[in-house]
């Protein structure tokens, strides 16, 4: 079972949103420089999104030693919820917007580093629905996994990141 989370979700919904209309308007408008700003931009939910992406299966190993229904797991799961729905959620789809922009404004979308990139990315949001998947889990006490798992899953994240910077600076292939 799910637990109802209300209305929680509404603030990333929100930023998500905001982000999209504030990109949209600055597409039509395309002042000088916008695209070094949306870069930046782009660099910081990056950083932000990876961030999360690296501390929840973090919370996961410890999570797996607390006693279903002790304070210390319900501490955890309002932990794991918070950073997913505020931070993680939000940062991921601020990427994907910012990043498919540029790609398209640059024409990066033509060459085979982005292209690679592209699929390293969309990994990325693969691992990042396996870890929504897992924060449910542990919401409703059914975590299946064992420390050593998360501590696995936990270096993921980390070598997508640094096969998609090498990419994205160093641009081996044209």
């Amino acid at each position: 079972m799910i637990p109802d989370l209300g209305k929680r979700w509404l603030p990333a919904l929100g930023v998500t949103v905001g982000v999209g209309i504030l990109v949209a308007v600055l597409a039509l408008w395309h002042p000088p420089g916008l695209y070094l700003w949306l870069k930046a931009l782009h660099v910081i939910a990056v950083m932000a999104w990876l961030a999360g992406m690296l501390y929840l299966p973090r919370l996961f190993v410890y999570h797996c030693t607390a006693t279903p229904g002790s304070v210390q797991s319900e501490t955890f799961k309002i932990m794991e919820r918070r950073l997913l729905l505020a931070i993680i959620n939000p940062a991921m789809a601020a990427s994907w917007v910012l990043g498919l922009w540029l790609a398209w404004d640059s024409a990066a979308y033509r060459a085979g580093w982005f292209q690679t990139k592209f699929v390293l990315a969309i990994g990325l949001s693969g691992l990042h629905g396996m870890l929504a998947r897992y924060t449910r889990d542990f919401a409703c006490d059914r975590n299946q996994h064992s420390q050593k798992f998360y501590r696995i899953i936990n270096e993921v994240p980390t070598i997508l990141m640094i096969a998609i910077v090498i990419l994205a600076v160093v641009k081996p292939f044209e």
